[in-house]
């Protein structure tokens, strides 16, 4: 892009490459196919693979939904907040991605900035209620399994509060961008929308935005999860260590540790990408990158929409039981062996 970027820059949008124009508007991502971005076969792409996770995400959390309101005993206090994981995943592939895999066949933002807006603030607030509930899961297992405050007992008012608390988080990190502080924008293929991540120096603030999501909305989430999990495994490794020569629980330290390092994982392949953009944008203030770069946090966080409720929900046996039921398939499921059987015959440990 020709000539002075800082003064012909629109306030709706940016592209992080330089484009050869001196009118950086006739190539708006609202009024033109992107084209200049990348080939047509990138963008169908991405169709593509946002229709899937719109199709697969909105199914399986609506079934968890249903599952949950069919069956009376899924309403424990860990299965209220599996749900409150389900409704966000729900909130971001029935919108999100739905969004997405629109614009994307049309190769450009074709909803307009307020589209762009409602998307961007969506996908924001549904993901930032999925990673405090990840937050939430591996704090109301250090508090059930560990007994940090002895006898207390994690009863579902508790959980339904821990759930609310998830929405004030999330919104407090997804409003700002409504109301100036940053801004909702096309960002990668400029086909989706995020807060502005990237640009800096303007009335937007964006950088301690950029700041205050990486300390408030990735740190602190990640270092409970790690803190949880980590006196879990110590626990279960010391009860497995007192019954060596028990194989069920030998068997149920494996099942766990690997459950464990599966969720953690899930939760840094969702959460790192964005994270580390971040980080690098801090450090390298106004350089362009590449487009493939900013798309691929995006992509990763609503994919969560599927992976989240397979780690967390249909690896449950009471769910994954319940909804083979409700489906009309085969029970053969509740003679299973399960982590959380396994992990309560040593430690009265595991979903409920």
């Amino acid at each position: 892009m020709k000539g002075n970027r800082a003064v012909e820059l629109p306030d709706d949008f940016w592209i992080p490459i330089p484009l050869d124009t001196n009118n950086i508007t006739s190539l708006s991502p609202f009024l033109v196919p992107q084209d200049h971005l990348g080939s047509p076969g990138i963008f169908y792409a991405m169709s593509a693979f946002m229709f899937f996770l719109f199709v697969t995400g909105t199914a399986i959390n609506t079934v968890t939904i249903a599952c949950t309101a069919q069956y009376k005993k899924l309403r424990s206090h860990l299965n209220y907040i599996l749900v409150n994981l389900a409704v966000a995943n729900l909130l971001v592939s029935s919108v999100g991605s739905f969004t997405c895999f629109y614009c994307f066949a049309f190769r450009y933002m074709i909803l307009g900035p307020l589209g762009c807006k409602i998307e961007g603030f969506t996908a924001t607030l549904g993901g930032m209620v999925s990673l405090w509930s990840l937050a939430v899961v591996a704090f109301e297992r250090w508090l059930v399994v560990c007994k940090p405050l002895g006898n207390f007992a994690f009863k579902p008012q508790h959980a339904i509060a821990c759930c609310a608390i998830t929405w004030v988080f999330a919104s407090i990190a997804a409003v700002p961008p409504l109301v100036g502080w940053s801004r909702y924008i096309p960002e990668g293929m400029q086909c989706s929308c995020g807060p502005d991540w990237y640009t800096t120096n303007n009335k937007f603030n964006n950088e301690s935005y950029v700041i205050f999501l990486f300390c408030f909305c990735f740190a602190v989430p990640f270092f409970t999860i790690v803190f949880c999990y980590s006196q879990l495994l110590l626990m279960l490794k010391s009860a497995a260590k007192a019954q060596a020569e028990s194989a069920s629980t030998q068997k149920a330290e494996r099942e766990v540790t690997r459950m464990v390092v599966v969720m953690v994982l899930g939760f840094l392949v969702c959460w790192m990408p964005y994270a580390s953009f971040a980080l690098w944008v801090v450090n390298n203030r106004g350089q362009p990158f590449d487009l493939r770069l900013a798309t691929i946090p995006s992509c990763l966080s609503k994919a969560s929409t599927v992976y989240n409720p397979v780690i967390y929900i249909l690896l449950n046996k009471q769910f994954r039981s319940c909804i083979r039921k409700m489906l009309g398939m085969s029970g053969g499921d509740d003679e299973d062996s399960s982590t959380s059987q396994s992990v309560t015959e040593v430690s009265k440990v595991g979903p409920a």
